[in-house]
């Protein structure tokens, strides 16, 4: 039976530690757990309820920080320092695995030594609300190659992995080591894409494998700055990962190209996307743009977000969001934007 180590980091989730623990240990038959639940020195009761937890159950230990040391310092303790079985899962305290999760991550891995890591989809679900209905049966699995898993990555500039869906083969986890401190928004994916280039990747097929929850206190910011914030953590990351890796990563240089052109043209989406909404005066366009431009110094002007932006500011942000039904999106056809954009000049709006 395959063994797996579970990693709770908590700060003040002490109310959700139960209900993720249960999940983690009543819910996955047919794998051997443990569970180590890291008190990041909450101000609240979460060190009281994790303790009582710990003396219900002799497969749950506890670590209680005498001051808090941070999220990716909390992690790279359970994950470096502790965990000792097969494979290894980080799961924050206010999320929860599907039933069976972790037995189907490690039958994939078991039968594919060359697989590093193994995830699959996870399910959303609002704080407060009920949880959504879970797929428990897998239809199979596939081990993607880690360079083409890599490759698809850099050419997407974002990650595809939540993270409590994950299960990490340990040996491979200490070999590339844990979270970057440098990267306190963007080491997830990172990390994601370390493992990738040392292992292949697999994923589970038709079950779903996690509940993430929804709440304003999630680590994903949704405000404008924090979209900016988030697109300069991807490159960092993305740099981060071909600094670290480049030597086992044939096609840096294109790599590289490839995520900067893809990050570029995210943040002068959103800069133009800020005419359409009527946002300007919110939206940090100017930063945006000169987000582009960092990535992409030489190219960035003869992207067609760009000619969209252009477009847009010509015209204003007080007259675009009326117009915005009828312009096509700067990833459209060329042809028909610019009869548009020539119909539109005709017609000396």
């Amino acid at each position: 039976m395959s063994t797996v180590s579970v990693v709770i980091p908590c700060y003040k989730y002490g109310h959700f530690l139960a209900d993720c623990v249960k999940s983690v240990l009543d819910e996955q038959e047919g794998v051997d757990v443990r569970v180590l639940i890291i008190d990041d020195a909450s101000p609240d009761d979460s060190a009281d309820v994790a303790r009582a937890l710990a003396a219900a159950d002799p497969r749950i230990e506890v670590r209680v920080h005498e001051r808090n040391r941070g999220h990716i310092a909390t992690y790279n303790e359970g994950l470096l320092e502790w965990a000792d079985g097969d494979y290894v899962a980080l799961l924050s305290a206010d999320d929860r695995l599907v039933p069976g999760a972790l037995v189907r991550a490690a039958a994939l891995l078991d039968a594919h030594p060359e697989a590093g890591f193994a995830y699959g989809r996870p399910l959303r679900f609002r704080h407060g609300g009920p949880l959504p209905a879970a797929r428990t049966r897998s239809t199979g699995s596939v081990v993607y190659p880690g360079r083409w898993w890599l490759d698809r990555r850099f050419r997407e500039g974002t990650g595809c992995i939540t993270s409590p869906e994950v299960v990490v083969r340990t040996s491979l986890q200490r070999k590339v080591g844990g979270y970057d401190p440098e990267l306190p928004h963007a080491g997830d994916i990172e990390m994601w894409m370390r493992l990738a280039a040392h292992a292949d990747v697999g994923y589970v097929q038709g079950a779903d494998q996690a509940f993430y929850r929804v709440h304003g206190d999630n680590m994903s910011t949704t405000d404008f700055g924090g979209q900016l914030d988030d697109l300069r953590q991807r490159l960092v990351a993305f740099d981060s990962v071909l600094d670290k890796c480049g030597d086992l990563l044939p096609g840096s240089d294109r790599l590289a190209v490839a995520a900067r052109t893809r990050l570029a043209r995210y943040a002068l989406r959103r800069a133009y996307r800020a005419y359409d909404r009527g946002r300007t005066a919110v939206v940090p366009v100017d930063e945006l743009v000169r987000f582009a431009a960092e990535c992409l110094p030489d190219g960035y002007t003869s992207l067609a977000e760009y000619r969209a932006l252009l477009r847009r500011r010509r015209i204003g942000p007080r007259v675009m969001p009326y117009l915005q039904p009828l312009v096509l999106s700067a990833v459209a056809d060329r042809g028909r934007e610019w009869l548009w954009w020539r119909s539109w000049k005709r017609r000396g709006i």
